[in-house]
């Protein structure tokens, strides 16, 4: 009886984060199967970002009962671009991936389709796979792993929405001068530049439609968005092979201008 009410406590855990697997997947965790890619990444330079259009798979693992939760993220930009090279996600392609069979067959908790998003930066270089690897007819490229923070909703719209997660990356990304850049402000005050935004929760939503985004966000007491013209280049860096993350509601994606031992995170405060 008592191992029949744990085994319940874990489904009902299991519920909230939307994961669902086997009951000894349940008790010992859950790695993804996958090469080393960190050990094997190259550092890759990736111009002319900006309008872009990509997705993402989230391979999440670790411990759900813990909700201590990971992510290898692969990317599929500058792939799949064979009908349109400003589009790395083809609807066709990406409506046909199934989140489920990847997670059976690579041995995932769950697999996340994050996309279509589209870049706000102009210019990237990090550590990437060399391997493109096919998900259901899908190209991507190992990118990083990701730290899941241990309220989120998992596949929920909208239940990432202002909850701060840690990017393990050596990214250095460039948004250039006389371009606006998209910004939220924490209530502590520091600043979070937009890196991508999301065409998921708003299927309509357009880079035009960014300089007025305030309009649409729900944002929670203390939060602000504006928009700012660059009078110089902006680069915000990794620090120590991290990067601070949040999403709004709308799931458009943002980096801190963080400090860490002394070093700052943007070359300039936006």
């Amino acid at each position: 009886m008592k191992l029949e009410r744990k085994m319940n406590r874990v489904k009902v855990a299991l519920r909230v984060l939307g994961l669902f697997f086997s009951a000894g997947a349940l008790l010992a965790g859950c790695t993804p199967q996958f090469p080393d890619y960190k050990a094997t990444a190259k550092n890759t330079p990736l111009p002319n970002l900006r309008g872009m259009r990509y997705c993402e798979l989230f391979f999440i693992g670790g411990n759900p009962i813990t909700k201590n939760l990971y992510a290898d993220v692969f990317n599929t930009s500058f792939l799949n671009e064979k009908a349109d090279p400003r589009d790395s996600c083809p609807e066709g392609v990406w409506s046909k991936v199934d989140g489920d069979a990847l997670a059976k067959q690579y041995h995932a908790l769950k697999v996340f389709k994050n996309g279509p998003r589209a870049w706000t930066i102009d210019y990237t270089e990090l550590p990437i796979s060399p391997d493109v690897v096919t998900f259901d007819g899908l190209q991507a490229r190992w990118f990083m792993t990701v730290d899941l923070p241990k309220n989120i909703e998992v596949g929920e719209k909208g239940g990432t929405a202002y909850k701060p997660t840690v990017g393990h990356r050596n990214s250095a990304m460039k948004f250039d001068k006389g371009k606006p850049v998209f910004i939220l402000e924490s209530p502590n005050g520091m600043s979070w530049v937009m890196q991508a935004y999301s065409m998921i929760v708003d299927p309509a939503l357009t880079y035009e439609g960014l300089q007025t985004l305030d309009k649409k966000l729900k944002l929670p007491p203390g939060w602000k968005y504006r928009v700012k013209v660059l009078e110089d280049d902006l680069t915000i860096r990794a620090l120590n092979g991290n990067a601070l993350l949040v999403q709004d509601d709308l799931e458009n994606t943002y980096d801190a201008c963080f400090k860490d031992g002394g070093q700052q995170a943007c070359s300039i405060n936006p």
